[in-house]
């Protein structure tokens, strides 16, 4: 459980399509094996320190000849934004994925002292 000492919680959120693979020939719908998709996001403000983030699947068209497989995280969290990763893998043909992201943590506050 992540606790939080400022009574200042911010919650930033956001939607992005990772990719459009199908309108190009991009390697999420004509490759195979391992593939991934890593997108930097930018909090609209950084918080005190790095936020809990939730990702998820917020549209997806996908090849109905192929099983379906999908990943998707958020990694390298920092104060000030984060990577939002999709993964698939075997003959998964994946034509278009979006993703909504939502980060809550502590804010800074006008009377927050740094003291080093």
């Amino acid at each position: 459980m992540k606790r939080f000492s400022s009574s200042r919680i911010g919650i930033d959120q956001g939607s992005q399509v990772l990719f459009s693979d199908f309108a190009d020939g991009g390697p999420m719908w004509t490759g195979s094996g391992p593939r991934e998709s890593r997108h930097k996001i930018t909090f609209r403000e950084p918080f005190r320190e790095s936020p809990s983030v939730m990702v998820s699947i917020s549209m997806w068209d996908l090849d109905q000849k192929t099983n379906t497989r999908a990943d998707i995280s958020a990694e390298k969290i920092t104060k000030s934004g984060f990577q939002l990763v999709f993964r698939t893998w075997g003959d998964t043909r994946v034509a278009r994925i979006r993703a909504d992201w939502m980060a809550i943590g502590s804010l800074r506050d006008d009377d927050d002292w740094d003291v080093d």
